[in-house]
């Protein structure tokens, strides 16, 4: 197996290094004896061109920052590949240079180049390298990259670059730091220290070693060249101290990412991410909590060793900003805008909110026999309380201001009529949606549900295990329902194509890997498949296209319509649903205000139900007055609107209002809900039924201020 095959795995990062690498390039960790040797699955030679990887990174050494637990994706590989293949690989880095290098560009340790007759195994201990000239323009390069370090100064406010000389910011006028001259020449004599190090490691090791035992010197022309070369770094270095001083700020940089945790490496994959327009290290971050307006310090920028993109005091909006990623900056700004205002039921009491993650743990079950999907035993459905409405006009704003997403809001309701275009729903029958603010996050699905339902997020990810689950163990059935609807979707759409099995299990494959990933964004069937969990309806309310953050049209959403518990006998099922807004990649609970019982005359039926019980009307058309669409129906249940329409009457309570829209009723009882949830609702409202005295003491003072005028 050639060098490129084989790698050893460290016992401590487990970052898989190449063979000859004598220590982790990760952690810098030695290289243990008897190290387990893996075999690289990204071999060049690999026929799965979809999965191969050029582990040196993208051009030019930029490598993406590979840490424990890393949610990065790997990059897909250059192609390049012939070129790739001619390059030769640092004995020190294990970095891959062009052929043209004689020295690496990464650590500027000499070329190795071996004899004809020597493997790749033995490389270093039965022979000596081949000797060849330095270049001396090469030679003038490596000092410059040392003397460059030197001439700038980072000013610490405003992050310009000065020239050595400046006294003062050029841009701000901030005077220079004291130490910056000292920070810069240690930072200049680690880097030459490291140089020198290795450079006489390899000299010891690679040219005083031959293949019969014997000690041997290299020739003179290459001795004096590389001595003359450590002598300049040298004198460069000399000006800050002597060597044990290197040695020890070479462990501090050690003793720094041995401090770094799991949050901090994910902050730094999220700034690379930014760098190279990868979304999903940004969700990794956020969905593990990570504070969005986090800076980059000293030790962090060294760490990721890119002066060109990162800079001290940088967030990741600074990164977005810098690199022009719109897209990425319209999410970090609405989390940045939002996260600090907003408040929800949720937030305010965080032992509550516990005790309702494990009475949700506890609900669910798996049902036994061949269709062993899980499911929930509590019907609980989320409602703003009545309450609301005797609060004062301004602490009604704040409280609408802190628990509605105001943006989702304008975009269903006025950019496009997508929900409360009915105003005999949303006014005279109070059913008038809510869009709950969710967490901008690869879990928004599954927050908006158990927002929907429970009031909370799925922070402990229960529901996404629970829907990872459900598919694995009945994966023959929700394959076969989404493999005819997909069939069915690309025919009635023109899209004329079949695919392999072959195709059609790795697209399945897929959508298994997204629900056990947490932070990864989900498709229509996790939804098809959380219906089955709930069993009760989803009606999803999206919009209908893709667009990019200048507004431009990418494709079709297919996210909005109605998806039923198909799999599940209608005996088992409830059939009160829920309600989910769509909005670019978001999703949000949308939810009704309690409206007493008085909201059940004139919708042209008899429902039978006490004042206790709050029912919603959703409608089940569009603003055009076209029928939802009903996701994953089989061949059989296939048909025209009105075959359609007699399914929805079977798993809903639908009805015909006097203006003619045809609606589900989404029924909730305070009595009836989980009191868990109640108590929860009730310390929220709490919350601002407190600041009313507050604005009633402003208005009597002021109506005495003007007696007294």
């Amino acid at each position: 197996m050639s060098e490129r095959g084989i790698k050893w795995a460290c016992e401590y990062c487990t970052y898989e290094n190449w063979p000859s690498a004598i220590k982790c390039t990760m952690c810098r960790a030695q290289r243990p004896s008897g190290t387990i040797i893996t075999e690289d699955p990204f071999k060049s030679g690999s026929s799965d061109v979809g999965r191969d990887w050029d582990p040196s990174g993208t051009e030019g050494g930029s490598s993406p920052l590979i840490c424990p637990d890393s949610s990065a994706r790997p990059r897909v590989k250059s192609s390049y590949t012939v070129e790739n293949a001619n390059k030769w690989s640092c004995h020190m880095c294990t970095y891959l240079n062009w052929p043209r290098a004689i020295r690496c560009t990464q650590c500027l340790s000499q070329r190795r180049t071996r004899s004809p007759t020597e493997s790749p195994q033995s490389s270093g201990s039965g022979s000596r390298p081949v000797p060849f000239s330095v270049d001396p323009c090469e030679e003038y390069n490596d000092r410059n990259k040392l003397n460059t370090r030197t001439q700038h100064w980072t000013c610490s406010v405003c992050t310009y670059e000065n020239w050595a000389k400046a006294r003062k910011c050029v841009v701000c006028d901030h005077p220079r730091p004291n130490n910056i001259e000292a920070i810069e020449l240690a930072e200049t004599e680690e880097a030459s220290s490291l140089i020198n190090e290795q450079d006489r490691t390899r000299w010891r090791g690679g040219s005083c070693s031959g293949g019969n035992g014997q000690r041997r010197s290299p020739p003179i022309p290459q001795r004096d060249s590389e001595m003359n070369m450590d002598f300049q770094r040298i004198e460069l270095a000399g000006a800050v101290g002597s060597k044990e001083e290197l040695e020890v700020d070479f462990k501090k940089l050690k003793q720094i990412k041995n401090r770094m945790k799991k949050t901090d490496w994910l902050f730094l994959n999220a700034c690379v991410g930014v760098v190279e327009g990868d979304l999903a290290a940004i969700e990794a971050y956020k969905s593990s909590g990570g504070d969005i307006a986090r800076q980059l310090t000293a030790d962090e920028v060294r760490l990721l060793n890119r002066p060109s993109a990162f800079d001290v005091g940088y967030t990741l909006v600074h990164l977005a900003i810098r690199f022009q990623r719109q897209d990425m900056l319209a999410i970090l700004l609405t989390e940045v805008s939002q996260h600090a205002a907003k408040c929800i039921p949720a937030m305010v009491c965080p032992e509550l909110t516990e005790q309702i993650r494990r009475e949700i743990a506890a609900s669910l079950h798996q049902r036994k026999g061949d269709f062993a999907c899980y499911f929930l035993t509590d019907l609980v459905t989320f409602t703003l309380p009545a309450d609301i409405e005797d609060l004062p006009p301004t602490v009604q704003e704040k409280l609408f201001d802190e628990v509605l997403d105001r943006d989702v809001q304008k975009e269903l309701e006025e950019e496009s009529p997508i929900i409360n275009w009915s105003l005999e729903l949303a006014t005279r029958l109070d059913s008038r949606l809510y869009a709950l603010w969710n967490r901008t996050a690869g879990d928004c699905l599954l927050d908006s549900v158990l927002q929907a339902t429970w009031g909370i997020y799925d922070k402990d990810s229960v529901l996404r295990k629970a829907l990872h689950d459900s598919l694995h163990d009945c994966s023959h059935w929700f394959y076969t329902r989404w493999k005819e609807w997909e069939s069915w979707y690309s025919q009635s759409f023109g899209l004329h194509f079949s695919l392999r099995e072959e195709q059609w299990q790795e697209d399945w494959a897929f959508i298994l890997s997204l629900a056990s990933q947490p932070g990864a964004s989900l498709e229509q069937t996790h939804i098809f498949v959380l219906a089955h969990i709930l069993r009760r309806p989803i009606i999803v309310y999206g919009v209908k296209y893709y667009k990019s953050f200048r507004g431009e049209t990418l494709g079709y959403t297919r996210f909005q319509g109605v998806y039923l518990p198909l799999l599940w006998e209608q005996s088992f099922c409830w059939k009160s649903p829920i309600a989910l807004g769509y909005t670019r990649g978001h999703f949000s609970a949308l939810v009704a205000m309690e409206n007493d019982g008085y909201g059940n005359r004139g919708a042209g039926a008899n429902l039978n139900t006490d004042d206790d019980v709050t029912v919603t009307f959703l409608p089940l058309v569009d603003s055009e007055r076209k029928l939802l669409h009903i996701h994953f129906l089989s061949a059989q249940e296939l048909g025209n609107e009105e075959q359609q329409e007699k399914l929805l009457r079977e798993w809903l309570d639908c009805c015909v209002t006097e203006g003619g829209v045809l609606v589900a009723m989404q029924k909730s009882s305070r009595r009836r809900n989980h009191p868990l949830v109640t108590q929860m609702v009730e310390k929220w409202l709490d919350r601002y039924r407190q600041i009313r005295p507050c604005t009633s003491l402003s208005d009597g003072e002021e109506d005495e201020d003007e007696e007294d005028e």
